[in-house]
């Protein structure tokens, strides 16, 4: 220790009573430093963290829910909106606003799993399930109760014809739909990429994210020019920045965006 930093030449031994006036001084002067680091330097960290989204997983909130199911592209049980008239889908190209008359709800099973297994061979069927809710801005995801879904009849609730928005030219980030909607946080970006390169692997819906000038968040199903799933197919463009030229279409608050995965184009 320089002559500098160290106190006086008081000397303390273990079994006096107390330190020399000096050393006590210097001491404290030391811990009073220790502990104003011990706050500040956490604070700090905070302020430079970006806040939590607004994503939601009700872990341990399980609910009732009825509705048609639809295996392609992704399992989805798809509900009629309480008092919601029907539209044309001519009246709506025409400049009509649009009004949804159904809502769509993404199906996943516990981990890092899509619902197909869970849903097999219950195509177009009105069923009965209990699940937990994972959502994000407008997108709703179940977490299908294993054992839970039970047919209880033909359904005739017909998934409503999608709204062509032609071609577009979209720049955003494959997520896996789970992890993003509320499930993991942050549920994107290369810290993700593993966890998320599972989770569709396994089958969970891959969407791509695009994000507006103001921040705001839109949510694109990626599915092939042929509507069927992506996912073994995209892989590799997780987590990364890409452009994908494709069909879009909406319905039952989703979109959909049609592009074969080959011309996805990864942007450096």
């Amino acid at each position: 220790m320089s002559s500098a930093n160290k106190p006086a030449d008081d000397f303390y031994i273990g079994y006096m009573p107390t330190a020399p006036s000096t050393l006590a001084s210097w001491l404290r002067t030391k811990v009073a430093v220790l502990l104003v680091l011990f706050v500040a330097v956490p604070l700090a960290l905070m302020c430079t963290m970006s806040p939590f989204s607004n994503a939601v997983f009700e872990f341990g909130v399980v609910r009732d829910f009825e509705g048609v199911i639809y295996e392609k592209p992704y399992p989805v049980l798809i509900v009629a909106r309480p008092g919601a008239e029907g539209f044309t889908v001519e009246g709506a190209q025409s400049g009509y606003p649009l009004v949804e008359t159904q809502s769509t709800y993404p199906l996943v099973v516990f981990g890092k799993f899509g619902a197909g297994s869970a849903v097999e061979g219950l195509d177009g069927k009105l069923v009965q399930l209990r699940g937990t809710l994972i959502y994000r801005d407008d997108q709703t995801m179940i977490e299908i109760e294993d054992g839970s879904v039970k047919a209880i009849g033909e359904g005739t609730l017909v998934r409503a014809n999608a709204i062509e928005l032609g071609t577009k030219t979209l720049l955003g980030e494959i997520v896996d739909s789970k992890c993003f909607l509320g499930v993991m946080k942050p549920g994107n970006l290369k810290p993700h990429r593993a966890c998320a390169t599972r989770c569709i692997s396994g089958g969970i819906p891959p969407v791509l994210l695009v994000r507006g000038e103001a921040g705001t968040a839109e949510y694109f199903m990626l599915v092939a020019e042929d509507g069927t799933a992506v996912n073994a197919e995209v892989l590799d463009l997780v987590a990364e920045p890409i452009e994908v030229t494709g069909r879009v279409t909406s319905g039952g608050g989703q979109k959909f965006l049609y592009a074969n995965p080959s011309t996805y184009r990864r942007v450096e």
